[in-house]
C-alpha cells in the first residue's frame, strides 16, 4: 500500500493514513521517487505540514533520501511558512511594503482591547469581550470572510459589534504595514482567487505538491491548497478523518470528503497497517473509532501479535 500511494502521480490521491500506519515515510519517500525516478526539479515540490517541529522532521528524512544539487529549491514546511514566502514575493499585489511586521498573538489583542476600549460601551465585559472577539476575527479569515461580507452576515449584536471591530483592526493593521497569523493564510489565498495573471503564476511553480495531516486544514488551506495545483490536480493528500482534533480551531475534516467532490477522478489509497502497536491495542482503539461520524471505513491491523490485556484502572482523582 505504501508502495502504491509513492508511486502514484497521475492524478489526485487521497492516503487515509490510521495511527502509526508510515504516512510520512510515504511523504519523504514519494519526494525522493519524484525528484529521482520521475526526474521532476525539486524546486518544482512543495510538501505543506501544520507544525514546525513536522516540518523539520520531514526536511531531515528527505535529506537523507535525497543529497546535494538534486535537493536544491525543495520547499517542506508549515502552511503559515509558505503563505510567508507568497506574500514575501507579492508584496505590492498584498498591499505591503517591504519591511512589514508580523504581529504576534500578545501585540493582537492589544490592539483589539484598544479598539475595543475606544469603540465600544464600557458595560461590556472586556475580557470575555476581547476573547470573543479575537476567536471571531480568526473564524472570518479562516473561512475568508473580509470585514464588510462579516457586518453584513452579523446576526447578533456580538457579532455586530465584533464586526466593527474587525474593520478597525483591519485599518490600523495596514496603517502599520503588519499583518497577523491568519492573514498568511488568507492573504495569499485570496490573492489567487483573485488574480488570474498571479494564480498561473504560482500553477506554474508549483508542479507538485504534497499535504499531511489533511484533516486539520480549514477554509483558506484547502482553498490555498486547491488554487496551487489548479485543474492538473498533481497532488498526495495525507489524512486521517479519525485523527482530526483541531476543529476549535477551524480545522474542517470534513474537506476529505470536499476532495471526493472537487476531484471526482481522486484515488484512494487506505494504509491499514499499523507498525507501532500490538493486536490488542488496535482491537480496542477500532472498536472506540467505530463510534466516530466518518465517511472512510478503515480497520487497523497489525503483525506484532495479540499483546497483554488491557488493563481497566480506576482512579479516586485525577491526581492519583
Amino acid at each position: 500500500r505504501q508502495q502504491e500511494a509513492v508511486k502514484y502521480i497521475d492524478g489526485p490521491l487521497l492516503v487515509l493514513a490510521g495511527a502509526g500506519s508510515g504516512k510520512t515515510s510515504v511523504i519523504t519517500k514519494k519526494i525522493a521517487y519524484l525528484i529521482q525516478e520521475c526526474g521532476m526539479k525539486a524546486h518544482k515540490i512543495y510538501a505543506v505540514t501544520f507544525t514546525n517541529k513536522a516540518a523539520k522532521e520531514m526536511k531531515e528524512r528527505v535529506g537523507k533520501l535525497v543529497q546535494g544539487v538534486d535537493a536544491k529549491g525543495l520547499t517542506v514546511s508549515t502552511f503559515h511558512t509558505l503563505g510567508l514566502t507568497m506574500i514575501r514575493h507579492e508584496l505590492e499585489a498584498c498591499g505591503l511594503k517591504a519591511n512589514f511586521s508580523i504581529l504576534d498573538a500578545d501585540d493582537c489583542q492589544r490592539l483589539l482591547a484598544e479598539l475595543l476600549h475606544r469603540d465600544n460601551s464600557p458595560q461590556l465585559d472586556a475580557k470575555q469581550a476581547l476573547k470573543y472577539i479575537s476567536k471571531k476575527i480568526s473564524d472570518w479569515k479562516n473561512d475568508l470572510i473580509l470585514p464588510v461580507q462579516a457586518v453584513s452576515l452579523a446576526q447578533s449584536n456580538e457579532d455586530l459589534i465584533a464586526a466593527q471591530v474587525y474593520e478597525g483592526y483591519q485599518r490600523h493593521l495596514r496603517a502599520y504595514n503588519a499583518v497577523d497569523f491568519d492573514d498568511l493564510i488568507a492573504l495569499p489565498t485570496r490573492l489567487l482567487q483573485e488574480n488570474q495573471t498571479l494564480r498561473e503564476k504560482w500553477q506554474n511553480k508549483v508542479q507538485y505538491m504534497l499535504v499531511d495531516e489533511y484533516q486539520d486544514t480549514n477554509t483558506a488551506q484547502y482553498l490555498m491548497v486547491k488554487l496551487l495545483v489548479g485543474g492538473r490536480g498533481r497532488f498526495t493528500a495525507v489524512g486521517d478523518d479519525d485523527q482530526s482534533i483541531y476543529a476549535w480551531r477551524g480545522a474542517r475534516p470534513e474537506n476529505m470528503i470536499q476532495l471526493t467532490k472537487d476531484y471526482p477522478h481522486l484515488k484512494v489509497i487506505k494504509l491499514e497497517q499499523n507498525y507501532r502497536s500490538m493486536a490488542r491495542i488496535l482491537n480496542a482503539a477500532n472498536a472506540v473509532i467505530a463510534n466516530n461520524p466518518h465517511v472512510f471505513e478503515k480497520k487497523l491491523w497489525s503483525q506484532h501479535g495479540l499483546g497483554e490485556m488491557i488493563k481497566v484502572v480506576t482512579c479516586p482523582t485525577d491526581r492519583d
